[in-house]
């Protein structure tokens, strides 16, 4: 990380990780000793809040925020987005706590974030891999990317990726107050909130790596919930674009008229 970049966090929700949270944190302070981490934790059963509050004890460059119920990914990083935001930082980091995301490859994501607002890092870019994942884990989030890009045509090979720096000006400019979604939607949510606001994207290639301890927060709900709003926000930007189309077309064969007086 440079100078350029400014303040980074690195946001970390937790859920039952008990197990993997000190070696990420051990491995993000390792390989990023600038950073500062904050630990979203949703009232884990397993004492993963109790964990977390025995490392930031030793560190004062990690840090907990302890939430009263499982709301979801996408509750846990707004609040960690508001967090940040509240206290100056310039940046903040998305990070998986099971280890899937390496952090040795953060300052990658860093050095890109110098000339971007927000990066992603990609499996699915030239250089991108997954470790371990089974092919029908494989099929699914392909499959789901290329759906997504087909229907938002939205420019990002892998917008339900969870490896993401956002400077907070550009997180300021996204309209966070409307965002309802969750899980990997949540991540393909903010994506096209930046694409659609002119914000510049970048994804670098990262190694994604299934984790080895703990069982997989993905579920049918999270699939379904995806499925739906994309295909909704797919339809509702086609309207739109065709109601522009028609639009234009008017106005071009009545060229003085006003709307009002092309739709009275």
């Amino acid at each position: 990380m440079t100078d350029t970049l400014g303040r980074v966090l690195v946001l970390i929700p937790t859920y039952n990780e008990k197990d993997s949270l000190p070696g990420v944190i051990a491995r993000v302070r390792q390989s990023q000793p600038r950073v500062d981490v904050l630990v979203l934790d949703d009232n884990s059963p397993d004492g993963t809040g109790v964990i977390a509050e025995r490392l930031s004890a030793t560190d004062p460059q990690v840090h907990v925020l302890h939430r009263a119920d499982k709301e979801g990914l996408g509750r846990a990083y707004l609040a960690g987005f508001g967090w940040a935001q509240e206290r100056g930082y310039d940046a903040v980091v998305e990070m998986d706590a099971d280890g899937s995301h390496q952090p040795e490859q953060l300052g990658g994501l860093l050095a890109a974030a110098e000339h971007a607002d927000l990066v992603i890092g990609s499996r699915w870019v030239p250089g991108g891999a997954t470790h371990n994942w089974p092919h029908t884990r494989n099929a699914l989030s392909r499959g789901a990317n290329l759906y997504a890009r087909a229907a938002l045509g939205v420019p990002v090979r892998d917008a339900t990726a969870g490896y993401r720096v956002y400077r907070t000006s550009a997180l300021q400019a996204m309209d966070l107050d409307g965002v309802a979604s969750q899980g990997y939607c949540f991540q393909v949510d903010l994506t096209l909130r930046a694409v659609d606001r002119g914000l510049r994207v970048v994804e670098v290639p990262i190694d994604f790596v299934e984790r080895e301890i703990g069982s997989s927060k993905m579920d049918g709900t999270i699939v379904r919930e995806a499925l739906g709003r994309v295909t909704l926000w797919g339809l509702q930007r086609r309207s739109a674009q065709v109601a522009s189309l028609t639009r234009r077309a008017v106005r071009s064969a009545n060229p003085g008229a006003t709307w009002h007086e092309l739709t009275d």
